[in-house]
């Protein structure tokens, strides 16, 4: 069942039969590291705003108990190891969307939590079929099973990476959940789907150009649809979410090029490494601002907080480093990243796939761009407001939150102008996970025809937020511009879903009673009972035992007790008789049942897996 990609191993020997393996180095160490960065920085934030808020023991437990998770998840050294902590992960990280409560925050939950169960059983059924294809470390066994194997768990790791069309969570998770939370759903807990992705890719589909053009297919839609969905909203919160989906998509088309090109698409590895940790960091970023926001207005709409961050300054340079950074700006980490996945896009000649990558880079900026101008720039449209905003200046956010939130904004630009320093080093590092050797030669990220693809995302990016204002004006506010019907979690999901069990409920009732019915129809036709030559005997020795001795009883007080009023006698022999004969037909019946078989059919299953799980 396991596919190792790991060098040195750490080994639990018979945990659920088959043992736990870990093993550190390369891109594991690389998120190991920002997995505590993140988690510190989330940690030192949430002291501020969770302070508010009820039930604080079960958020930080939850916290730590996913923190654990996840970096179980990273440090696996084999596929069943991973499943088994990226399980834990996503049960535990559901407190963090339901968390208060709320109507919107538990229906949210129902579609994170589905959206988990589904990839996960998806996922266990492609380990399964990695156990029944025969796979060794060399990856050799059954083709067909090895190939059904990985698509399953590509499913099960896209489920949580969000990537189209099971992206629906994000947006619906994101605006209910903290927002320390939602920078850790957004930053972190996605790239524990883009991982197990990455090591499908690498392991099973290596170097598979057909693979790779599917996938690609799929990395596109979810890179420009996050874009169209995040410059739709209206809803700080769902902009970063969809945000998210949009760049998780640039990952993926990283990804997606790697198994095309093979052993040339060294640029592409490390691009896809680098938006890896950078997508961490801007979401960090990013969504803490959201909770600064959030944190005094409690409120997200951007109508309603337009004109929040004037005369903030500090606030005003973190956002601007993140949105800069996200926006593939120049100077800024997400360029170099971004670079490099033009780059492998150019060297696989994929034309229309390169155009729709610098087409999301413009959408980025535009959205980016209309969130600073309603913050910063813009002023709430009731003056009353406005004043109670201009009056939170310098009292938003204590200092330690402004400090880890100053830190975590620095690195980006600082990663941006000294990429030989920081980036290159850090992709080169990771690339082992890729089956790949580090390149020895730094890519000339400011180039002339480097910085041409940037500027050409900038451009298209102000051309779209020109035309977005216009939009919006027409509007007179913030509202969503696409129609209802693309929402695919209400108009097509929910239904399915439920047609799906309605279906099941009547095909499972038939199936119950089918076989009762076939047994009563054999009974009365080709088995149809023979007339006895005898009459058969009533009941059994206890029956006889205590109705005879009931019947006695009442003879005898009849004759004594009762005498002036004797009881009418009842035959209690034979009343009991009669029941136990009820009895006994009845369980025949239940025992001949659909139901009671699956019913024993679970009754072993739930021995089978107490057995799997003490020995």
């Amino acid at each position: 069942m396991n596919c190792i990609l790991a060098d040195d191993l750490i080994s639990i020997s018979e945990v659920c039969g088959y043992g736990l393996h870990f093993s550190f180095g390369g891109l594991r160490t690389i998120y190991v590291i920002i997995a505590f960065f993140m988690w510190a920085v989330t940690g030192v934030f949430s002291l501020e705003y969770m302070k508010h808020y009820a039930n604080q023991k079960r958020y930080y437990v939850s916290f730590f108990i996913t923190f654990l998770a996840t970096v179980g998840v990273f440090l696996s050294a084999d596929l069943f190891t991973l499943f088994i902590f990226f399980e834990i992960m996503s049960l535990t990280s559901y407190v963090w969307v339901a968390y208060d409560e709320r109507k919107e925050s538990l229906r949210a939950g129902e579609t994170y939590l589905a959206i988990a169960v589904i990839g996960g059983m998806v996922m266990l059924m492609g380990l399964f079929l990695l156990q029944a294809a025969g796979i060794s470390d060399t990856g050799i066994g059954n083709q067909a099973f090895l190939y059904g194997a990985g698509f399953c768990l590509l499913i099960g790791f896209l489920a949580k990476a969000g990537a189209f069309p099971l992206h629906i969570w994000l947006p619906k998770a994101h605006p209910v959940a903290p927002a320390p939370t939602s920078a850790l759903l957004s930053g972190i807990l996605t790239k524990t789907g883009i991982f197990g992705a990455i090591w499908v890719s690498v392991s099973i589909f290596k170097n598979n150009g057909n693979y790779g053009r599917g996938l690609l297919v799929f990395a596109v839609i979810t890179m420009v649809l996050g874009g169209i969905l995040a410059l739709n909203s209206h809803n700080l919160k769902e902009v970063l979410a969809c945000s998210s989906v949009s760049q998780i998509g640039f990952i993926l088309t990283g990804l997606s090029t790697v198994c095309i090109l093979g052993e040339e698409g060294a640029l592409a590895v490390k691009g896809t490494i680098l938006h890896m940790v950078n997508h961490s960091l801007f979401k960090l970023v990013l969504f803490l601002v959201a909770g600064v926001v959030f944190m005094n207005l409690h409120k997200l709409d951007l109508n309603e907080i337009q004109g929040f961050g004037r005369k903030k300054p500090l606030l005003q340079f973190i956002y601007l480093m993140g949105a800069l950074g996200i926006g593939g700006i120049p100077l800024f980490s997400g360029y170099i990243s971004k670079t490099l996945l033009h780059e492998g896009l150019v060297e696989a000649g994929i034309v229309w796939a390169e155009w729709l990558f610098l087409l999301s880079g413009g959408i980025t900026v535009a959205y980016m761009a209309k969130v600073y101008v309603i913050l910063f720039v813009e002023k709430n449209k009731d003056q009353t407001v406005q004043k109670s905003y201009d009056k939170l200046a310098g009292v938003y956010m204590n200092k330690k939150s402004a400090a880890v939130l100053t830190v975590s904004a620095c690195l980006l630009p600082l990663f941006g102008v000294l990429p030989g320093l920081t980036l290159d080093r850090i992709g080169n590092y990771g690339m082992g996970f890729f089956g790949m050797e580090p390149m020895k030669e730094v890519p000339e990220y400011f180039s002339l025809e480097n910085l041409k693809g940037g500027f050409i995302s900038i451009g298209i990016g102000i051309v779209i937020f020109v035309l977005a204002r216009v939009l919006y004006k027409k509007q007179q506010g913030y509202g969503s511009f696409l129609p209802k019907w693309m929402d695919l979690e209400n108009k097509v999901y929910r239904p399915l879903i439920t047609v799906v069990c309605t279906v099941c409920k009547f095909v499972c009732r038939i199936l119950e009673g089918i076989l009762d019915y076939l047994i009563v129809f054999l009974r009365k036709t080709i088995y149809k009972d023979k007339p006895l030559p005898h009459k058969l005997t009533e009941g059994n020795e206890f029956t006889h035992i205590v109705g005879s001795f009931l019947d006695d009883t009442i003879v005898y007080f009849n004759k004594t007790i009762w005498k002036e009023n004797p009881r009418k006698e009842k035959n209690y022999e034979h009343r009991m008789s009669m029941f136990y004969t009820m009895i006994r037909e009845n369980n025949r019946i239940i025992t001949r049942s659909l139901s009671f078989g699956l019913m024993m059919f679970c009754a072993g299953l739930f021995a089978v897996l107490v057995y799997l799980l003490t020995v």
